[in-house]
């Protein structure tokens, strides 16, 4: 939780690493919950401008309030009122910034998730802190970004003080995802559609006709449909491709299992 009485960190410098980016997002984020938003979101905007003018600001002055809608008409990409990881990113002049250049490999989640698949070899939904490092190391070569061994060292250190907040030395896929832009993201797409471990064995085994213990591309596609008129949300066709090309990157040969399929639209894993 952010001190109060303590300066917010970094923001007036012309660059920030990755691990300075990491302690303004928790002195701002201060119940942890991914988000800067509501009086964190006023924190941050004030003292933000504190540091770029050098001088002090007045939240309840009516142009501070038109400045600040300004600023988030630019950087609320998705328009939730809200900033997450990967739209601060935008904001704060990152050195070498490592949170963006991995949309410069990351053009589609499609591509995460294979990349993911690689190092979650036991399709468990978490990657263990060891092989963390090497999955970094994959996406930075993707994006054709030079690094040496002590930079993937902090930005390995830096992504498990992000994620890894039990110290359980795991990371889950939708927390890694976090890194991706918001527009790409597509597990947060499914965050209003959450299942229970019952509504998920439930709906699986509905579309796992043949009991055989996994689906394929048609039967997941008639899924998501599903899911999404239950939920009443408008299904894009578009991005509905696109979230089962995503989901389909975790599979095996076009067969998606269960355990796959659960990573995504589970709150929880079932054990």
């Amino acid at each position: 939780m952010a001190n109060k009485a303590q300066q917010p960190p970094y923001l007036h410098l012309a660059e920030v690493t990755a691990s300075q980016f990491l302690d303004i997002w928790k002195h701002f984020d201060t119940d942890g919950n991914g988000y800067i938003e509501g009086k964190e979101l006023e924190n941050f905007f004030r003292e933000l401008e504190m540091a770029r003018r050098g001088a002090g600001v007045d939240p309840s002055n009516p142009t501070f309030r038109e400045k600040m809608k300004e600023f988030m008409q630019k950087f609320d990409k998705n328009k939730d009122g809200r900033i997450e990881m990967s739209e601060l990113a935008q904001i704060l002049p990152t050195e070498e910034n490592f949170l963006l250049c991995f949309r410069q490999f990351v053009s589609s989640s499609a591509e995460f998730m294979a990349a993911w698949r690689r190092y979650d070899t036991d399709r468990s939904g978490y990657i263990e802190a060891n092989e963390l490092k090497g999955f970094l190391s994959d996406l930075l070569e993707k994006a054709n970004r030079h690094y040496d061994d002590q930079k993937l060292q902090e930005y390995t250190q830096t992504i498990l003080r992000m994620f890894d907040l039990n110290g359980d030395g795991k990371l889950g896929l939708s927390e890694m995802a976090r890194l991706l832009p918001v527009q790409e993201n597509f597990l947060l797409k499914f965050q209003g559609v959450k299942l229970t471990s019952e509504e998920f064995n439930a709906i699986f085994t509905y579309y796992d006709k043949d009991g055989n213990g996994y689906i394929d591309e048609q039967e997941l596609d008639a899924l998501l449909r599903d899911l999404y008129q239950k939920n009443k949300k408008e299904v894009d066709l578009k991005n509905l491709r696109g979230y089962r090309q995503s989901i389909m990157s975790l599979s095996d040969g076009g067969k998606l299992y269960r355990g796959e399929l659960e990573i995504v639209l589970c709150r929880e894993p079932i054990v």
